[in-house]
């Protein structure tokens, strides 16, 4: 397929009326065309020829034209203009680094927007990493951005995350996972608020928030609290004019509405999820009076071009990808788990307890196929909730625990629990030595995050532990791929996978703009087949 519209062929030049001709032109959606009624026999066809060179075919009505495509026009030109993309298509962050360094970079180049997987990494590894993305991708002029991910139960690591932003330029954050507006994220996005030679404010820190609920999603629509704006003055960490304006602004310019996906998940249908959101917007900015544009996005469920087309079509201004991304080699996940990703169905998923929100009883979607994480953490879950200690566990159930999961005794585990939480973050340790229970949650939970490590080392004989994020998009993707390049775990890349669902989602979309002419189109029209395409496009962008 060509990367720019090519010149139209001597067969679409005539009127066509075959499939063969519907499923040349569909081809490339980037070529314009005519479309044209027989009068003799009232069917309807294609033509590449202008309208000025049909009209006057006396045996033809010419019922419209269609203008060429491109995947750049998919979605809500500010996103482009605003986060300086080329497509409005974000790969989402992964934590512990599994949307790495390398896939940040490779979607950038890509012309998408790619997020650093910050949560569950040492500050040390976050500023390294932030350090890497700044010099390699701010000369260059290309967009990128880091997680920052809510941690309720850890207000220190927001402000520790927020603190490197801060230090370092960052521009661009994803939040996810949050319930209530904290202070770190109101700091975030408040810090530089300015107002420009015509009064307008302006920010220099830009938050795109991740939802899965409108009540959620109203906090991040609507202006900070003022008295968490006027403690963040009193504690120096506002000037009282960026609190000024930030008690003007919403927190969040984007909010990606996550449907059923890998990961925390409230596993909401995404065309119920999506509408509703558009609503709440709608209904909020109307109640302000603010013309300000709020771009809703589309994640959760986004693995095939027809999932990508269907959010475009519902008013998504951008979509986002996840559990496709993790089977790429750019993802810091490790082969062994990348290959069992390429084998996953649709209903290969399940849900388990979180390590980062075990006590709130929060769940995270994951890879059920070939692993028995899911099953063994929801136990440990159970205990937790049924028992004030380890020690009033029945002993069958101790020990299986300790056998299976610990893989050690207790004391030992609690042990090595101790000395990491003294690193990261000691008053656990001392909750947790004057509650047992604390104590035992902090030791099940060193289980479920040592699950994730494991998946990404790639450790041999935890294998049957690993704890993979994944979504019901990867199996969708998976059988969208079968017989194609893609098909492989060696040959998936971010990049081709970009290209590819948007290429695809162009084409579908097409094809049903061709539809609503009337027109019965093949079934084939809407199978859009992976193929290798360029990473750097040539093809028109919106700036053309």
């Amino acid at each position: 397929m060509t990367e720019s519209a090519a010149a139209p062929s001597s067969v679409l030049l005539q009127p066509s009326f075959g499939e063969a001709a519907l499923l040349a032109a569909l081809a490339d959606p980037r070529q314009a065309l005519s479309v044209l009624e027989d009068r003799a026999s009232g069917r309807i066809g294609i033509s590449a020829a202008g309208p000025a060179d049909c009209v006057g075919a006396t045996d033809l009505n010419w019922l419209g034209s269609l203008p060429g495509l491109y995947p750049e026009w998919l979605g809500e030109r500010s996103f482009q203009e605003t986060h300086g993309t080329r497509f409005a298509y974000i790969g989402g962050a992964m934590a512990n680094g599994i949307a790495s360094i390398a896939y940040v970079i490779e979607l950038a180049k890509a012309g998408c927007l790619g997020f650093f997987g910050a949560a569950g990494l040492s500050a040390a590894r976050v500023e390294a990493a932030i350090v890497e993305l700044k010099n390699t991708l701010d000369p260059l002029g290309l967009p990128w951005g880091v997680n920052l991910i809510h941690s309720p139960a850890e207000p220190l690591l927001e402000d520790g995350l927020v603190d490197l932003f801060l230090k370092h330029g960052v521009r661009l954050i994803e939040a996810s996972a949050f319930m209530a507006m904290s202070p770190a994220i109101v700091r975030y996005a408040a810090s530089g608020l300015y107002r420009d030679d015509s009064g307008q404010i302006q920010r220099r820190n830009f938050v795109i928030g991740k939802i899965s609920r409108e009540e959620v999603a109203r906090r991040f629509l609507e202006t900070p609290p003022k008295a968490m704006l006027d403690a963040l003055v009193t504690a120096g960490k506002l000037t009282a004019s960026e609190a000024e304006l930030a008690a003007q602004l919403p927190i969040a310019d984007d909010l990606t509405c996550e449907a059923d996906s890998g990961g925390h998940t409230d596993n909401r249908p995404l065309t119920a999820l999506v509408p509703c959101i558009l609503t709440l917007r709608d209904q909020i900015l109307r109640q302000r009076g603010d013309a300000r544009t709020i771009r809703i996005g589309a994640a959760g469920g986004i693995g095939t071009p027809g999932a990508a087309a269907a959010a475009f079509a519902m008013g998504a201004a951008y979509v986002q990808t996840g559990s496709v991304n993790q089977a790429c080699v750019e993802s810091g996940l490790h082969p062994r788990g990348r290959s069992m990703l390429a084998k996953v169905g649709m209903a290969d998923v399940i849900m388990a307890p979180a390590a980062d929100m075990f006590e709130m009883g929060v769940d995270v979607q994951v890879l059920k196929r070939g692993s028995l994480f899911a099953v063994r953490a929801r136990k440990l879950y159970e205990l937790y909730r049924t028992y004030p200690s380890f020690d009033a566990i029945p002993a069958e159930d101790r020990e299986k625990v300790e056998k299976q999961m610990l893989r050690n005794d207790f004391a030992s585990a609690w042990a090595s629990t101790r000395e990491f939480w003294l690193k990261r973050e000691p008053k656990q340790v001392e909750r947790a030595e004057r509650d047992p229970k604390h104590l035992m949650a902090l030791v099940f939970r060193s289980y479920l995050g040592l699950a994730s490590r494991w998946a990404i080392d790639g450790l041999d004989d935890r294998e049957s532990d690993y704890q993979i994020w994944c979504g019901p998009a990867m199996g969708a993707f998976n059988r969208w791929v079968e017989g194609s390049f893609l098909e492989v775990p060696e040959a998936r890349t971010v990049a081709q996978v970009a290209r590819n669902l948007l290429e695809g989602a162009a084409v579908l979309t097409r094809a049903q703009q061709l539809r609503t002419f009337g027109i019965n189109m093949p079934s084939a029209a809407f199978d859009f087949r992976p193929r290798p395409l360029a990473a750097a496009p040539t093809g028109h962008s919106h700036a053309t």
